[in-house]
């Protein structure tokens, strides 16, 4: 970490880089949230080098932030690092004190505990602590999974069943666009909520459908220039055709 704060410290001097200079904590946010997003798609591919690489390009932006932060007067990487190490001891007291967590549902009712105690400290409300910039899945379904634990939450599976169901017929009625907005935005999170009844992981799971219909329709388009096709100039049924080959293909090939 020395040896990063080194390099930062650099790229940022007056003899560095002009555009590092001129970035600000807010500027530089977006490109902590693009990294993170690339080092889940690395580890999820399961390819281990580019893992290592994308966790280091996250790293560096951590870092990198934290230097115009310490440039500002406000605190240092070294700070942000005690602060978190004083934090993780203190969450873990069945690893670095006398508590007693005999497995992992015991860990997150003792984590719980502790988050309760701390918010009463800083005059934080039990939501306050999911980021308003998290995914909106993620965001979703983590604000479910807070509220729950003051018994704010369905207590059978089939109750969020029917409120899946009911924010639909909503979506179905809705007038104008504002109004269909809205209610969308209500089927969405009712599918997170429900989704985290199931032990089901949202955001991931939208997120394999999207990479598997561009692997699809990439490969539809692949397909369509070996026969010499133009998608655009396809009709209906075509595209249909192409598209359950390039879906078979690809299943093939996983």
């Amino acid at each position: 970490m020395g040896r990063m704060v080194d390099l930062v410290i650099r790229l940022r001097a007056p003899d560095g880089c002009p555009w590092d200079r001129e970035q600000t904590p807010i500027s530089a946010a977006r490109y902590l949230i693009e990294e993170a997003f690339e080092a889940v798609d690395a580890i999820e591919s399961g390819d281990l080098k580019e893992a290592c690489s994308e966790l280091g390009d996250l790293i560096f932006q951590a870092a990198f932030i934290a230097q115009i932060y310490d440039d500002l007067g406000v605190f240092s990487l070294a700070e942000a690092l005690d602060a978190v190490h004083e934090k993780m001891v203190r969450r873990h007291p069945h690893v670095f004190g006398h508590s007693q967590a005999e497995d992992s549902e015991a860990v997150l009712e003792q984590w719980d505990r502790i988050k309760k105690q701390e918010r009463k400290g800083n005059g934080q409300g039990l939501l306050d602590s999911v980021p308003r910039a998290a995914p909106a899945l993620v965001r979703s379904q983590r604000l479910g999974q807070k509220a729950a634990r003051v018994g704010f939450d369905w207590h059978e599976p089939g109750q969020v069943w029917a409120k899946v169901l009911e924010e639909m017929q909503e979506l179905e009625r809705a007038e104008g666009r504002e109004q269909a907005q809205a209610e969308l935005g209500d089927v969405l999170f009712a599918w997170a909520q429900w989704a985290r009844h199931q032990g089901l992981d949202a955001e991931a799971a939208l997120r394999g459908s999207a990479s598997r219909f561009q692997k699809r329709f990439k490969m539809m388009e692949v397909m369509a220039a070996r026969q010499g096709l133009d998608l655009e100039k396809m009709d209906d049924a075509g595209l249909d055709r192409l598209w359950e080959r390039a879906k078979a293909a690809c299943l093939a090939e996983d």
